[in-house]
């Protein structure tokens, strides 16, 4: 079923909730109780709530219900006597809900063979408690704080094993997105990292969490998935390449990076005609951590030249420009990063305006980065590489959530809607069309061959 028509189921089922609650509950009685609950110091949900003992009874009935149509006769008729089968009394269970802890009188059978829809065996949770724990873990709070938010505010009392539970219950997902087939051809390809704290045994080191970015014909952009380094160099990012080869990719025209160091020749020995472009935007933050701050504009007036060349030779010449200037003598590891990313840098000035607007710099998914930075920045460290994907992943998840519900606001208003939010997955390219026209006629075989 299409996103849209679930959408539309939703918004049908609460329309049918909402005519059965004016149907029972209308708000006069509304009222009446709510004021009846203040009277008597009566709190609406969490422990001696009203929500929860209304639940409990709701549930229950629906539970003797069950067991009626599942034993096939009602509770007291002489016909149970020679049925083989007969309620056998209640199990006491606590399940946790969003309005608080519910305990329950289970109704049970001698045969054991009755199980219940409403509250299912070994069911802990119900409701949408899940889906906020996931949420909530998701939106950047740890372990802990879920747990003293869940007794704080709905009073129910979950382990800090069982809510580790509910996260990992998504790890099936995420192996899944991890490994699912992906288009064979992708004519750029972004790749940024983000520090992260992980535990190797007695000690906590920093790793790099890669997220790689597909563009497609249509420029539409893609998380294509995410990667922690665990080893430095060729070897981890032949095995990136290896997996994305393996999972559909036969052909990428452009990768564009932040020198890494190993990617280049990964990238050639898995696609040999893929070109490794060095973000330029790293570049002059790389080259201006020599510098001090009084100096900072004017070295980068001077570096401006070098990266908006027309050509190659054009931009050597600046290059050399700036070592042989005051500035460049004053500052000769700022003039040696660009001297040692010089063959990285240099292959997007053979392109048109265009496209270098495109590939000149990974700061299309920076703006997805800074989110994800403001989640991980409250765990000190995560006990594992598969914690670090599994939170990173339900964080782009629901960051990609919020921005549907946001452009689904903003449709339709016309005039008066604002631009609409781009993050990565399932936005466009600004000026791809243009992009694409100049890779045509760089790459004309390679690009025919999939449009």
């Amino acid at each position: 079923m299409r996103a849209e028509d679930l959408d539309q189921v939703e918004v049908d089922q609460r329309a049918e909730a909402a005519r059965l609650r004016e149907e029972f509950f209308d708000d006069e009685l509304v009222d009446k109780l709510l004021a009846a609950t203040g009277e008597r110091g009566v709190s609406l949900t969490g422990a001696g709530g009203f929500l929860p003992e209304m639940i409990k009874t709701v549930l229950e009935r629906g539970m003797g219900a069950e067991l009626t149509d599942h034993l096939g006769y009602a509770k007291g008729d002489a016909a149970g006597r020679r049925s083989g089968n007969s309620r056998n009394g209640t199990t006491p269970k606590t399940v946790s809900t969003e309005v608080g802890d519910i305990a329950l009188d289970q109704p049970r059978d001698r045969n054991s063979t009755f199980s219940s829809a409403l509250v299912p065996k070994g069911a802990r949770r119900l409701g949408g408690l899940e889906d906020m724990i996931i949420s909530l873990y998701a939106g950047g709070m740890t372990v802990r704080d879920i747990q003293h938010h869940l007794a704080a505010t709905l009073g129910t009392e979950l382990s800090h094993e069982t809510i580790s539970n509910v996260t990992d219950a998504v790890l099936e997902e995420v192996k899944a997105w991890q490994s699912r087939p992906l288009e064979a051809f992708y004519p750029v390809i972004y790749l940024d990292a983000l520090v992260v704290k992980v535990r190797d045994g007695a000690h906590v080191t920093n790793r790099s969490a890669h997220i790689a970015v597909g563009v497609d014909m249509d420029g539409i952009k893609h998380v294509l998935g995410i990667w922690v380094q665990a080893t430095e160099g060729a070897k981890f990012w032949a095995g990136v390449c290896a997996q994305l080869a393996n999972r559909g990719v036969k052909d990428v025209l452009i990768v564009c990076c932040d020198g890494l160091a190993g990617l280049a020749e990964a990238i050639e020995a898995t696609w040999p005609h893929a070109m490794v472009q060095t973000c330029v935007v790293h570049l002059i933050r790389a080259s201006m951590r020599f510098v001090s701050y009084t100096d900072r504009k004017a070295v980068a007036a001077m570096l401006r030249p070098i990266y908006t060349a027309p050509d190659e030779d054009a931009a050597l010449m600046a290059l050399t420009t700036f070592a042989d200037s005051n500035l460049g003598k004053k500052y000769p590891a700022a003039v040696a990063t660009w001297e040692n990313a010089w063959d990285r840098f240099t292959p997007f000035l053979a392109f048109g305006p265009a496209l270098r607007k495109v590939i000149y710099t990974t700061n299309s998914i920076e703006s997805l980065n800074y989110q994800l930075r403001k989640i991980i920045k409250n765990r000190g460290h995560f006990p594992s590489d598969e914690a670090v994907i599994k939170l990173l992943w339900l964080a782009i998840m629901n960051i990609e959530d919020k921005r549907a519900r946001e452009r689904a606001k903003q449709a339709g208003k016309g005039k008066d809607r604002k631009s609409v939010p781009r993050l990565v997955e399932g936005a466009t390219v600004t000026g791809w069309k243009a992009a694409l026209g100049e890779l045509a006629l760089v790459y004309p075989d390679r690009v025919n061959a999939y449009l």
